[in-house]
C-alpha cells in the first residue's frame, strides 16, 4: 500500500508539473471545462437516477394496474363443469396487443392453463402472489372469480397472470442514459470552447503587451508607449508599471548618452589641446637629444621616445574621439593605391626581414588622406608585429562595381579563434602586442572605414595562410577629361 500511494503521489506531481507548463489560456479553458464536466456529471447522475427510477416505477405500476383491470373487467364463466368449456368476455386479445408485447395466461387453482394470449406465449412460471421478473417479463398474478354461465353462481377462482416485456422500458432507460452522457460531453465541449474564447479575450491585452515589449527589445527604443487597457484591472496596472519602467529606462539612457557625449567631446577637445604642447616638448627633446652627450643625452633620447609614443597615442585618441562625436575632417579625392605605396615606403626600413609585396591598381575614393594613411599603416604594422621574420606580407588594391578594396594578408599564424569576435574593439591586444601597442590599431581601422561609409572584415585566409584583412570603401567615379 505505501508503494502504491507513493506511485500515485509521483504521478500526481508529474501531471501537475506538465499542467503548469501549458499556456495560461489553455489551463484556464481546461479548468473551466473540467469543472463543468464534474458539475454536469453530478447533475446527470442525479437526474438519471431519478428518471430511470421513475420510468421503471411507472412501468411496474402500469403492469399492476393492467393486472387489476383484468381481474375487474374479465368475466370468466363455464358450463356445469370445467370440462364443458370456458368463456371469457371480453376476449384476452383486447388486453394483450402485440405493440405492448404483453402475455396473459389464466390458470386453474391446480396450475393448469385454460387460456392464454398470444397462443404461443412464453412460459412465465407459476402464478405468484407478488410481482416478479421472469425471462425478461414483469409478471403480476391476480385471482379472479369463475361463475356458472346459466345461473351466474360462483363456482370458484382462477389465477390471471399478466406479463409485459421489460426490454421496451430498458431501451427507454438506455436512451435516457445516452442522452445524459451526450449532454455531459457536449456541455463540457462547449465549456472548453467558451473557456478558450474567454481566456483568449482575457489574455489579449497581455499578448499585446508581450508584442510591444518584444518590439521594444528588437528596436531598443524604450521611448515607445505600452498600450494601456481601458479597464482598471490587474492588466492595466501591469501596463502602467511597464510604462513607468520604460520611462525611467529611457531617462537613464538619455542621461547615459548625454554623459558619454560629454566624455567624447572632452576626449576630443583634450586630445586636440594636447597636440600643441606635445609638439613643443618633442621639438625641445629632439634638440636636446642632438646636443647632449653621455648620460644626459641618453636620458633626453629616452624621453623623446616616450613623448613620441605619447604623441601617437594622443593622435589615435583624437581620431577615435572625432569619429565618436561625428566630426568630419575635410575630404578630397585620393588614390588608395598611392596611399598604400607611401605607407609601404614608410614602413620599409622597419619591416625587419619581412617581404612586403604590392599589387596595387588605381582606386579613387573621397576621403581624408591622413586617415587613410593611418588605416594602411595600422594594418601593415599589425601584420609586421604578428608574423615571424622572413614571411611575406601582400597588399593589393582594386576598384570595381563602385567599390574600392584594400587587402592586407600575411603568412603568419593567423588570428586565434577566441580573439576574432573582439578583434576590432578598443584596447584588445594579441600576444605580440604586449608592451608594443595600446590595442587601438584595428579599432582605428574600423573607425576610419566606417566613417568613410565602408567596412573592414577579417576573412578566412587560404589554406596554410595567416590573417587576411579586407577594407571596402565607396569608390569615386572618374570623370574623363576631353
Amino acid at each position: 500500500m505505501p508503494r502504491l500511494l507513493d506511485a500515485i503521489a509521483r504521478a500526481s506531481r508529474r501531471a501537475s508539473a506538465s499542467f503548469d507548463r501549458l499556456p495560461i489560456r489553455v489551463r484556464l479553458a481546461a479548468t473551466s471545462a473540467l469543472l463543468t464536466f464534474v458539475i454536469l456529471c453530478a447533475f446527470a447522475l442525479a437526474v438519471g437516477w431519478i428518471t430511470v427510477h421513475r420510468v421503471r416505477a411507472d412501468f411496474n405500476r402500469q403492469v399492476v394496474d393492467t393486472a387489476d383491470q383484468l381481474r375487474s373487467q374479465l368475466h370468466i364463466s363455464i358450463g356445469a363443469t370445467l370440462r364443458q368449456g370456458v368463456m371469457i368476455q371480453p376476449p384476452l386479445a383486447d388486453f394483450a396487443s402485440p405493440a405492448d408485447h404483453a402475455v396473459i395466461r389464466i390458470f386453474t387453482l391446480g396450475g393448469r392453463v385454460i387460456a392464454q394470449e398470444p397462443a404461443r406465449a412464453p412460459s412465465l412460471g407459476e402464478p405468484r402472489a407478488f410481482a416478479q421478473t421472469v425471462h425478461g417479463y414483469r409478471v403480476v398474478s391476480r385471482p379472479a372469480p369463475v361463475r356458472i354461465s346459466r345461473t351466474n353462481q360462483l363456482l370458484g377462482e382462477v389465477a390471471i397472470q399478466y406479463g409485459r416485456r421489460t426490454s421496451d422500458t430498458e431501451a427507454t432507460v438506455a436512451r435516457v442514459e445516452l442522452f445524459l452522457v451526450l449532454g455531459v460531453l457536449a456541455g463540457s465541449g462547449l465549456a472548453l470552447l467558451a473557456g478558450i474564447a474567454i481566456a483568449r479575450r482575457a489574455m489579449a491585452p497581455i499578448a499585446e503587451l508581450t508584442t510591444t515589449a518584444a518590439e521594444i527589445a528588437r528596436t531598443r527604443d524604450p521611448s515607445r508607449r505600452v498600450p494601456e487597457p481601458v479597464t482598471h484591472d490587474e492588466v492595466a496596472e501591469l501596463a502602467r508599471t511597464l510604462q513607468g519602467m520604460l520611462r525611467e529606462l529611457d531617462a537613464a539612457r538619455a542621461d547615459t548618452e548625454a554623459m558619454l557625449a560629454r566624455q567624447r567631446r572632452f576626449v576630443a577637445d583634450a586630445s586636440h589641446e594636447l597636440r600643441t604642447p606635445l609638439t613643443g616638448v618633442l621639438a625641445n627633446l629632439e634638440l636636446l637629444a642632438e646636443s647632449l652627450r653621455g648620460d644626459h643625452g641618453e636620458a633626453a633620447r629616452s624621453a623623446l621616445r616616450s613623448s613620441q609614443r605619447m604623441r601617437r597615442l594622443v593622435g589615435d585618441l583624437l581620431l577615435l574621439a572625432r569619429t565618436d562625436v561625428g566630426r568630419v575632417v575635410s575630404r578630397e579625392p585620393c588614390d588608395l593605391a598611392q596611399v598604400v605605396v607611401e605607407a609601404a615606403g614608410e614602413l620599409g626600413p622597419v619591416s625587419d626581414d619581412h617581404e612586403i609585396v604590392l599589387d596595387v591598381h588605381p582606386a579613387i575614393v573621397e576621403a581624408a588622406p591622413d586617415e587613410l594613411h593611418r588605416l594602411t599603416i595600422n594594418l601593415v604594422e599589425n601584420a609586421l608585429r604578428h608574423t615571424p621574420a622572413g614571411t611575406q606580407i601582400r597588399i593589393w588594391t582594386d576598384a570595381s562595381d563602385g567599390q574600392a578594396t584594400l587587402v592586407v594578408e600575411d603568412d603568419g599564424p593567423g588570428v586565434p579563434a577566441e580573439l576574432a569576435p573582439t578583434l576590432f574593439e578598443r584596447f584588445v591586444r594579441g600576444t605580440g602586442d604586449r608592451g608594443g601597442s595600446f590595442g587601438l590599431g584595428l579599432a582605428i581601422v574600423k573607425a576610419v572605414a566606417e566613417s568613410h561609409g565602408g567596412s573592414v572584415v577579417l576573412e578566412p585566409a587560404e589554406p596554410s595562410r595567416g590573417a587576411r584583412f579586407v577594407v571596402r570603401l565607396p569608390a569615386r567615379e572618374l570623370v574623363a577629361v576631353a
